[in-house]
């Protein structure tokens, strides 16, 4: 049967979505407020490494699309990719919590808001990893079908939610944030191959 392939396309084509909500975090739109430029710093620093996991974890989903992967091997790979970009998104929202609050009006409800959106989008991740581990890999067509039903969250997942981080990033954030080598850097990396 040819059922997984189409379907995991499918996903690695959600998954896309998602990872350009790092990119949004990480590469900002100069303000010389020196306060704003050190909470910046901090927070791309941190971002820097995660993003660059999601890259990986997209590239990992998106290669075992384009091979002749068997059930358990997608199950594997996307059980993998999952985790880490659970972990990757929970990782950014700590280092935003650590962060504090950035020195710009309403900046302490702009920081609490994009920390609870990047633990909701982590908790999807890790909730989107027990189902994927739960699939039946012996019954293809049950397997494809249950990769549909990921594909359909992944993709709720990557259309939602990033509102507050943008709302975080507007005006002077995204300026300070923007003059951070680090946030250029994961803002240019492209999705690495292999880890």
């Amino acid at each position: 049967m040819e059922g997984t392939k189409p379907v995991n396309k499918k996903l690695a084509a959600a998954l896309s979505g998602g990872a350009v909500l790092v990119l949004a975090l990480s590469g900002c739109g100069g303000d010389d407020n020196e306060k704003l430029n050190s909470w910046a710093k901090q927070v791309c620093d941190a971002v820097q490494p995660q993003a660059k996991k999601i890259a990986a974890a997209n590239a990992a989903i998106q290669k075992e699309t384009s091979d002749n992967s068997t059930p358990e091997e997608v199950q594997k790979t996307d059980s993998q990719a999952f985790g880490d970009m659970s972990a990757a998104y929970k990782a950014i929202g700590d280092a935003v919590r650590k962060a504090g609050a950035p020195d710009v009006e309403n900046g302490e409800k702009k920081q609490k808001d994009a920390v609870k959106e990047l633990d909701g989008i982590s908790s999807s991740y890790a909730s989107l990893q027990k189902q994927v581990d739960a699939l039946n890999t012996k019954d293809q067509a049950k397997f494809a079908d249950g990769l549909k039903n990921i594909a359909a969250e992944l993709d709720k997942l990557s259309k939602s939610g990033n509102d507050a981080l943008k709302t975080l990033e507007e005006g002077d954030v995204g300026q300070a944030m923007q003059k951070q080598a680090s946030c250029q850097a994961a803002a240019g990396s492209s999705p690495a191959t292999g880890s």
